[in-house]
Parts: C-alpha cells; structure tokens; sequence
C-alpha cells in the first residue's frame, strides 16, 4: 500500500548530487511531492528533505539506491509518526483587500499566520505549517485576490534521537580527522 515517507539524506557538497537523487525518483516512475536541501547541523555536511507517497518497499529501496551515490554520506526514510515537520508559505494579496473592515485581519489572525509586509499595492502574509493548513488559509484568500503563492519544502526533523545524532556525530568526527589530510594519487 502506497504512503507517504520522508527520506533524509546527509551528503557533502557536491555539484551535479541532486540531479543523480532525481534520476533514481525517475527511473522507478516516483514523484517528488516535496524537496528540500539545507546546511545541517554538521558544518560541511548538507541534508535533502524528499518527501515520496509509493510502498515502504519501494521507500527502503530508493533509500539504499541513494546511499550508493558518491558524496552520500547517509540516507533514511521515515514515516509521518516518525518525525516533526512544518512548510512555509508565502501569499501577496492586495493591500485593498484590508481596506474593507477587519474581515482579512481576523482571517489571518484565526489561521495563525503574520504578515510580513505592508506595501502600497500588496501585502505579504506568511503561514507555517502542515500543506493542508497552507492550503486552507490559501483558499480563504482566494476570495481577496491572491496575486502570488509560494510554499516551501517540507523541513523535517526525527523524534528519535539516537540513530541519526550518533551517526552524524561519528561522520562529523571523521570529517575533523580528514579535514587537513592531503590526499595523494
């Protein structure tokens, strides 16, 4: 039964790494329904936040497949009980939407959004959340005109401590040891 999983993989910096991810997606007529790449908590060591819906066969197997690659340091898959995870969203409306009484204003106010700025023209509002919360407080909008919608990646972290710290700590100790080495052909 397809599902969906969220797939951390901890890399070094490296050109051309996210187009190899991708092309293992492809081959295997996966879509990425979410992606995201950040610095991590590690200096140097960079990590790719894909989210998938497809079986946990298939999950573990892109997994692996992904650890394969040169400049993969770590991968893991994750189901949704297994992790915290929030988006962002960004949503220009114009500024005379606000210009009717207090109905926009409480409209954000009750999905616990902000706004960012207040321009002649538009207004920048910013939501963080799940897609779902996104969504809603985009199709509350629509009514006001939104001119522009962004929304971000899914950024993700673990509720298990253990597995992912200690193997990051012993990647981080390693990459210290290697650091001043000069590598010789």
């Amino acid at each position: 039964m397809k599902k969906e999983y969220t797939l951390s993989v901890f890399s070094e910096h490296k050109v051309g790494l996210l187009h190899r991810i991708t092309v293992i997606f492809s081959r295997r007529k996966i879509n990425i329904e979410s992606l995201n790449t950040s610095e991590s908590e590690i200096r140097g060591i960079y990590r790719f936040t894909i989210v998938i819906k497809t079986t946990e066969a298939m999950a573990k197997s892109v997994t692996k497949q992904i650890e394969k690659q040169i400049g993969i340091l770590k991968a893991f898959y994750h189901t949704l009980d297994e992790i915290v995870y929030q988006e962002i969203a960004l949503y220009k409306v114009p500024t005379e939407a606000f210009a009717h009484g207090d109905e926009v204003e409480n409209l954000i106010r009750r999905h616990n959004a902000r706004i960012l700025t207040i321009e002649p023209d538009y207004i920048v509002v910013e939501k963080t959340g799940h897609k779902e919360d996104t969504k809603l407080l985009f199709r509350d909008l629509e009514s006001y005109g939104v001119l522009q919608f962004a929304r971000s990646g899914r950024i993700a972290l673990t509720k298990q401590i253990k597995e992912i710290s200690a193997y990051l700590k012993e990647i981080e100790t390693h990459h210290e040891e290697t650091a001043g080495e000069v590598v010789t052909y």
